[in-house]
């Protein structure tokens, strides 16, 4: 049994602290992309990815309380596993931004960020959680990228990440990934 997976729960949402994570996708997209300028070559992906997935990393823990385990290591495995796959994912489009290009982009950059943070979660016996987690992360990542693209937003500026749209399609269904995979794996 899994005794690091926290109680087991019924909810189909972790709750209204979850919605912060919304939140973190634009604040945390738009300091990397401040500081990285367009996602245009390898450097300014991996500079803006590190700097987005440590504001998505932070983001998530402290939204999620205890389910990520220690702090510092769930945002330093975001930013690190964000930033490569955005270095490949961007490299892997060829840096355009239509919709397929960015859906794929949120794939592959997913994997990534999938990959390292189950690996996060493995380490802490989290079994169940982590292969949930993981599979979901490549997914909701390149929906993310779909539904802020389909009300608008001008992706050729190049973001390290989606925007508010993408953030709350990530956050709704993370949330149901969180809530039920949280309960002790078998």
């Amino acid at each position: 049994m899994d005794e690091h997976a926290g109680p087991v729960r019924t909810s189909l949402f972790p709750g209204w602290r979850w919605a912060a994570v919304a939140l973190a996708f634009p604040i945390a997209g738009l300091i990397g992309w401040a500081v990285s300028g367009p996602v245009d070559a390898p450097l300014a992906a991996l500079i803006g990815g590190f700097i987005t997935g440590a504001g998505l990393g932070a983001g998530e823990w402290w939204a999620a309380k205890d389910a990520f385990g220690e702090g510092r290591r769930w945002i330093a495995t975001s930013a690190v596993s964000y930033g490569a796959g955005l270095v490949v994912a961007a490299a892997a489009v060829g840096y355009n931004t239509d919709v397929g290009s960015l859906a794929l982009m949120g794939a592959i950059s997913g994997v990534f960020l999938g990959v390292g943070q189950g690996l996060a979660l493995m380490q802490q016996g989290r079994k169940h959680f982590a292969f949930a987690w993981a599979t979901a992360m490549p997914i909701l990542l390149a929906l993310g990228w779909v539904a802020s693209t389909g009300i608008g937003v001008d992706v050729d500026e190049q973001f390290t990440v989606f925007g508010a749209a993408g953030a709350i399609v990530f956050t709704l269904l993370s949330g149901v990934v969180l809530s039920r995979s949280r309960a002790p794996s078998r």
